[in-house]
């Protein structure tokens, strides 16, 4: 608990600033939203790129492992929505909020507390693969268009092209002049209280309960996403640090950003908004013993 307090606080107390800018002032959300889309993320993104150090080995098995779990992730959604007979726009809602676990905000400064530098370098490779699912990939998917148009509208979100030019700068070990370096850096760490605001926002107005819909997101997201993780961790062979960073960031509570996602691309904001608060409480139960578990393993 001590350990998770120090990510845990700051994220309320931003959030609680969001809930009270939401009943006394008269911000567009949607305007905010398009700010992290545009701009803020893919910063974030490309400057995580640009300053890591990890090996290409280790970066890439954490990516594969990313992207495996997602996979199957989605495929126990669609069978889920499929057998309930769920409205498309509630099986949107469901993936983004089991897809999406919020390892940056609340995973990066956990996976620091708890494993160190080593690990915070890894859980920040975890943290660029879920950036490139959530704003890549996701918008692309919650659309509802074809395979053609559904590459047209991730192209034409900036993402792609910042992990293009992050990788880039790394590679060619290019030296940003005039700091712009730091401003890349201040761009991508704004994204963070931004969707936080929004998420108060969006809190302001939404009577606090828990549906069926949030039930089974807290289940997927808490309790299979990081069981998951550890099967697919073995079978891609990771080390036992990168394992105990890969289970970690797979079992944190549903992504801040989803509520981005649900606002500008379709889906329930209220019922996302509802889980995110939901799954995020109820991670003060499940991550310490995840914790646990991962450093046994």
């Amino acid at each position: 608990m001590t350990v998770l307090l120090p990510a845990i606080i700051p994220v309320a107390l931003i959030i609680m600033i969001g809930v009270i800018a939401g009943k006394k002032l008269t911000l567009q959300k949607q305007t905010l939203s398009q700010l992290i889309v545009y701009i803020l993320a893919p910063a974030l993104v490309a400057d995580s790129l640009y300053t890591t150090t990890l090996s290409l080995q280790n970066a890439s098995q954490l990516l594969g492992g990313v992207f495996i779990i997602a996979l199957i992730m989605y495929i126990v959604v669609s069978i889920i929505s499929y057998c309930f007979k769920l409205p498309l726009i509630t099986h949107k809602s469901l993936i983004a909020t089991t897809l999406h676990p919020n390892n940056g905000n609340m995973g990066l400064p956990l996976v620091d507390f708890a494993l160190g530098t080593a690990g915070l370098e890894r859980a920040v490779i975890y943290m660029i693969g879920s950036s490139i699912l959530l704003f890549g990939v996701a918008p692309a998917i919650l659309t509802g268009s074809g395979f053609k148009k559904s590459l047209q509208v991730t192209f034409k979100l900036p993402l792609m092209w910042a992990i293009l030019a992050g990788l880039s700068l790394r590679f060619f070990k290019i030296e940003l002049p005039f700091n712009i370096a730091q401003a890349l850096h201040l761009l991508g760490r704004a994204a963070i209280p931004i969707a936080l605001i929004i998420l108060g926002m969006e809190l302001a107005n939404t009577q606090f309960k828990i549906t069926k819909f949030e039930m089974i997101s807290l289940k997927l997201r808490l309790i299979l996403a990081p069981l998951i993780a550890l099967l697919v961790g073995k079978v891609i062979q990771l080390n036992p640090l990168d394992l105990e960073v890969f289970v970690l960031q797979s079992a944190m509570p549903t992504a801040v950003n989803t509520i981005v996602l649900a606002t500008e691309f379709g889906g329930e904001s209220i019922k996302v908004a509802r889980t995110i608060v939901v799954t995020t409480l109820l991670s003060f139960l499940t991550l310490p013993l995840v914790l646990w578990v991962a450093g046994k393993v």
